[in-house]
Order: C-alpha cells, then structure tokens, then sequence
C-alpha cells in the first residue's frame, strides 16, 4: 500500500512539474505573406487597409497575434519572382498575391506547397491560374474581377458618352496575360458596336511616351485604359494625357476616376481584398487552398467624374449619369 501511495505521489509531482512547462510553451504566431505591386501609392495603401481592416474584424491583431511580411515591387514587375522567392525562404503561412495575375504567377511559380491567396484576377482559369473556379487545384486559391467579361460593357458605356465614337484607343499591358484575353473580349463588343479599336501596347514605364505619342497619331475618339500594376502605376501620366488630348476615357478600376479620368465601371477592388483576408483566415484555421473555390465578385462599381466631363467639354446624358454608383462633382 506505502509502495503504491508513493507511485501515485510521484506521478502527481511529475505531472505538476511538466503541466506549467507545457502551459508556459509559446503559441506559434502564424506569418502572412504579402506581396504588393505598389504599395506606396493610393490604390495600394487602400486596398491594404481593407485587407487589414477585415482580419481586425476576424480577430488578427498585426504584431500581436498575427505577423505580416510585406514585399513590394515598386511598380517593378521584374522584382515579383525574386520578392515571391523571398517570402517562400521566409516560410511563411499563406502568401497573399496582391499584384493581379503577374504577383499571382510568380508566387505559382515559387512554391506548391505554401498557401496562395490572390485578391484579383482577371480570368484565373483562362489564364491558367487554376484549374477551375470551383476545384482551383494545388496550393492556391482566390477571387476573380471578371475582368475579361466585362470588357465589352465598358465599350458599350463609353459609346452611350460618345454616340458617335468610331475609332477607340485601348493602351493595355501586353506582358500581361490576362489584358490579353481582355482586349479579346472588347473586341468581340467592337464589332457589334461598329467601332474600330487602336491597340496601344505598353511592357513598361519606358514605353508610355511611344504609346501617347501613337495614340495621337491614330486620332481615336475615346481612351480604354486596362488596369493593373504598371497602368495603375502610371495613372496620372496616363489621366493627364486623356485630359490634354481631350479623349473620354474609361477604365476599370475607381481610382483612374478619382484622379481625374472620366469614367470607370469594374469589380469593387476593396470588397475583393476584404474576402481574401477570409480566405487567408480559413487557411490559417487548417483549410486548403484546393477546397475553397475560386469566388466571383459580388460588387460593381460604375464612377463618372463631371469634373472631367467638363475639362474635355462633354457632356453625360441623363440615362447613364443615373446609373452611376458615385458621381464626383
């Protein structure tokens, strides 16, 4: 009996010892990886605190219980691999794509097997990105703009502006994929709508001179601008040349509007990156990137600048004006 009290004893004192050690361990603070286009200017900052206001929603304090790595390319396409590599050396949890289809490819790329989550894509599945929109495949997963879809709308809204538009510019990223199939879609509209496209291609910040310098010698009546990276980088170059050229021009994303471009009609860019911090929270929470689908967008925007319109001496016909979702006055 004395043999056996003393076994219990000592296993009770064992257990007392190990159980604060074990109490005392540290929890292990998940680390995302983000990797950013721009981040220093206005769409990047915004789109950011979106993503972090909705893991402030979801519980993830930054620097408390949640640590962010941040690589930004500077508007640099040709840094994106080598920041994606940098972020899988870090081993870090998920890494979240925020450079459209460029960011998304080069962390691909860099890992199969850390998480990938990216905020925007144009066509994922056109451009290879995933498999399919509901099963995406591997380790990555994510939200689409419907960027390519959408085209043929935003064709349409500038010829409602410009009844008698025939000839439209569209300066667009050739080295991005995705614009790729974007200018395809726009075209099929064209045909429809009767009018002829100029296709200004731009690869990078060197190249926009040359295309200003052949959209004026092709004497469009209007301006496409595609969004992503190296435009948005641009966007005042790009904003200023409409102006001063006295083209209507319209993009897809709000902030070509807010700096003073006429017109933008696309998915509602902060509403993406808010999901995509609820992406990465299920993943940190033991999902896989491979079982949650790829989500459509569920918000729109569509912005007339009167400001603009005025500069250029236009003037909005009623029936659009009223269906804009913002009117900047």
């Amino acid at each position: 009996m004395s043999r056996k009290v003393n076994v219990l004893t000592l296993g009770a004192m064992l257990l007392a010892v190990s159980f604060p050690a074990a109490a005392q361990q540290p929890r292990k603070i998940p680390r995302i990886g983000y990797l950013t286009g721009s981040r220093a200017t206005d769409t990047g900052q915004y789109l950011i605190e979106a993503f972090r206001q909705r893991l402030r929603e979801l519980g993830y304090v930054e620097g408390q219980n949640i640590v962010i790595e941040w690589r930004d390319a500077k508007g640099r396409v040709d840094q994106l691999p080598d920041l994606a590599a940098e972020l899988v050396r870090l081993k870090v949890d998920v890494i979240v794509a925020g450079a459209g289809e460029h960011g998304a490819f080069a962390v691909k790329q860099a890992t199969s097997t850390i998480p990938i989550v990216f905020p925007v894509s144009a066509d994922p599945v056109g451009t290879g990105l995933v498999a399919s929109l509901a099963r995406p495949g591997g380790n990555i997963t994510g939200l689409s703009i419907f960027g390519t879809e959408v085209g043929g709308k935003r064709l349409e809204l500038l010829k409602e502006v410009v009844p008698k538009a025939s000839r439209v510019a569209v300066l667009w990223n050739a080295s991005n994929p995705a614009k790729a199939l974007e200018l395809k879609d726009t075209q099929a509209a064209a045909g429809a709508l009767r009018v002829t496209l100029q296709s200004v291609e731009v690869r990078g910040p060197k190249d926009f001179d040359s295309a200003f310098s052949a959209i004026t010698k092709g004497r469009p009546n209007a301006l496409i601008t595609f969004s992503e990276p190296l435009t948005l980088g641009h966007q005042k170059r790009i904003v200023d040349f409409a102006a001063t050229s006295r083209l209507p021009m319209i993009s897809e994303i709000r902030e070509f509007a807010e700096a003073g471009g006429l017109m933008t009609y696309g998915a509602s860019l902060s509403d993406n990156f808010r999901r995509a911090a609820t992406y990465v929270d299920k993943i940190l929470k033991g999902a896989k990137p491979a079982d949650l689908p790829v989500e459509q967008p569920k918000k729109f925007e569509f912005i007339i600048n009167l400001k603009a319109a005025k500069q250029i001496g236009l003037t909005i016909p009623p029936n659009v004006l009223v269906r804009a979702d913002k009117v900047i006055r």
